[in-house]
């Protein structure tokens, strides 16, 4: 029956929308009944679709929650893919088992860290009991290595602060790929801590 339940994941830009589209594609070809879903907090497609950055797009349910999806499948639905699956709740692991339970083949794609570095919601649980797992990596927009594993979140061109808020959505003007060596983020809260500890020991 081949893999129940696969992710796409890496950094921004590495083209995760990309191959899930090219996935469904494939799979509408073989003519099994597909559904797309997306987050409703993804508002960067100006209507009920999802984009890759190379202008794929395809028709899909815009979801508030992970519960949500559940409501949308008919019994029919063989395959269900999912973009953006971080966004979404804690649930989206427990309706992820049971779509696979119930017999579907999903397809997700998400970003496997947030802009801190650190694992993005419940993304860690899903690639655990995912069947199979693809990382993808990007071009890192400032050195051009093609190991590019972060992203990195820009306010006003420069590297955003550790304590942005944790989601903030935005393309290209606000997010960039970037390999270890290139990827910055800056802790000026601790900074200015420093700060204030080095000059109240000079002025003792």
């Amino acid at each position: 029956m081949g893999y129940h339940f696969e992710i796409i994941t890496g950094p921004m830009s590495c083209g995760k929308t990309e191959e899930l589209l090219r996935r469904v594609k494939r799979c509408i070809i073989a003519q099994k009944k597909v559904k797309v879903i997306s987050p409703e907090l993804d508002t960067r497609a100006k209507g009920d679709y999802i984009e890759s950055r190379n202008g794929l797009w395809l028709d899909a349910i815009t979801v508030k929650n992970a519960r949500e999806i559940l409501n949308t499948i008919s019994p029919e639905d063989e395959v269900i893919a999912i973009d953006e699956i971080q966004f979404f709740d804690n649930d989206i692991v427990t309706v992820v088992k049971k779509l696979v339970e119930h017999g579907k083949r999903v397809i997700a794609s998400g970003l496997d860290l947030d802009f801190k570095g650190e694992p993005f919601g419940s993304m860690p649980e899903l690639l655990c009991f995912a069947d199979r797992v693809d990382k993808l990596t990007a071009v890192c927009m400032k050195c051009g290595s093609d190991h590019a594993t972060r992203t990195q979140r820009l306010i006003n061109g420069f590297p955003a602060d550790k304590s942005s808020p944790l989601i903030m959505i935005g393309g290209d003007e606000t997010y960039e790929a970037r390999c270890l060596n290139c990827y910055e983020l800056p802790d000026r809260e601790a900074e200015n801590k420093k700060k204030s500890f080095r000059l109240l020991n000079f002025t003792k």
